[in-house]
């Protein structure tokens, strides 16, 4: 028995036709109206599907029935196996053999081709780097989840540290292993919960220092004053900065993705969905609301597209239509390019601290903290869907007034 909420489907994809005039025969498996296509190694005219899948069919039609059912029992006998479904437990089981299924690296293998599919090109990046490392340092191509225990999560992080790499490359890579390794243990006959090496009394994931990313009030100021050539690439890229900081501290990629439909420029406001949280369900989606500042105006109004249409981009940081390959390349030339003009502009006027496009970002929340703002406050203006993310951006309070702090514990 299968889930209500879970349908599966042989059917002719008519979407898209071959030279041959037929179309790609499919499985579809849908939960929760979320829909998923497998391929078949069948392509069929729609004549020919009817005759294949009709009450009666004959000859090599009965063949093709027989085994496309075939095909549909077994993807709901998977979904039976799984106490909790998910595409990415299922796709583990339906699509791998049954020696390949206990190879973390098969692993990496599917969940970088999903986010590829789903155009989180960063986020696949992220997995392949993790797959090579771990590769290398196990120096083989197949790795079974019981060669995982917490003496080899040591011995890697303690090899990567001696290879110079950071404790935040470390735990990057390992978050992307866990993620694997929990895909694996709810997935039934692959490896069991006791198996588990993550967690309190095994091995903790190391978190990166939390090295001071925001500037003050007084630092910010010189920025917004700091004098760059009309219309040049420095002043862009000023403007930039100060727009996400101005923002709520939106990332690059939010500021790209930006348009023109986001914007009331009568009530002065602008709102939109952080692209990181689209992918959760919309019943828990909470949209970024931003006061338009006079500041903010006069950005739009020096580097915003023209004309003024709902569905343009506000900025021309990416084509109206590119890949996804495209708008990962140009907004990271962005981000790059942002860098190297801010850092210049810090460094000239007397900022000790290295000034990024994440600078922006903690800056705007650590001076709201300062400011005596609620945490709450600050987590509803940065998008985030729990505290603890917020309490993560916060940084700590300057040298200077711990100090002061300090000296009003003892008696005057």
């Amino acid at each position: 028995m299968i889930p209500d909420n879970i349908t599966t489907t042989i059917l002719l994809d008519t979407r898209r036709k071959k030279k041959d005039n037929t179309y790609p025969v499919k499985l579809r498996v849908t939960h929760k109206r979320d829909q998923r296509y497998y391929r078949t190694n069948y392509s069929l005219t729609e004549l020919e599907f009817e005759k294949a899948m009709g009450d009666k069919p004959r000859g090599t039609f009965k063949d093709i029935g027989l085994d496309l059912s075939r095909i549909e029992n077994k993807a709901r006998e998977v979904i039976g196996t799984l106490t909790e479904f998910s595409f990415e437990a299922f796709d583990l089981l339906f699509r791998t053999k049954r020696d390949e299924r206990h190879n973390v690296f098969y692993g990496y293998k599917l969940n970088i081709e999903r986010l590829e599919c789903e155009g989180r090109l960063g986020t696949a990046e992220s997995y392949k780097y993790s797959s090579n490392s771990i590769k290398e340092f196990a120096k083989k191509d197949k790795l079974m989840y019981e060669e995982i225990t917490t003496k080899f999560l040591e011995n890697y992080q303690k090899w990567m540290l001696e290879k110079g790499r950071s404790v935040t490359t470390v735990g990057i890579y390992l978050r992307c292993l866990r993620a694997i390794f929990n895909e694996a243990i709810n997935t039934p006959g692959l490896v069991g919960k006791e198996r588990y090496p993550f967690g309190k009394r095994k091995f903790e994931i190391p978190n990166g220092q939390n090295i001071k990313k925001a500037i003050t009030l007084d630092e910010i100021k010189k920025i917004f004053e700091y004098e760059c050539e009309e219309g040049s690439s420095e002043q862009r890229a000023k403007d930039y900065w100060i727009f996400s900081y101005l923002c709520n501290g939106v990332n690059i990629k939010d500021i790209a993705l930006l348009k023109y439909r986001n914007i009331d420029f009568e009530n002065d406001r602008i709102t939109f969905y952080r692209s990181k949280t689209e992918r959760t369900s919309s019943a828990n989606l909470k949209p970024v609301s931003i006061i338009l500042l006079p500041e903010i105006r006069a950005i739009i109004d020096r580097w915003g597209n023209k004309p003024i249409f709902p569905d343009n981009y506000v900025f021309s940081i990416i084509s109206e239509k590119p890949s996804n390959e495209q708008q990962l390349a140009r907004i990271r030339q962005t981000v790059k390019d942002i860098n190297k003009y801010i850092d210049r502009i810090a460094k000239a006027v007397g900022i000790t601290k290295k000034v990024t496009t994440y600078t922006a970002r903690h800056s705007f929340s650590t001076i709201l903290k300062r400011s005596g703002a609620s945490i709450e406050f600050i987590s509803e203006s940065l998008g985030h869907s729990n505290i603890k993310t917020t309490e993560s951006y916060l940084d700590s309070f300057e040298d200077e007034m711990k100090k002061e702090f300090a000296k009003m514990l003892v008696p005057k």
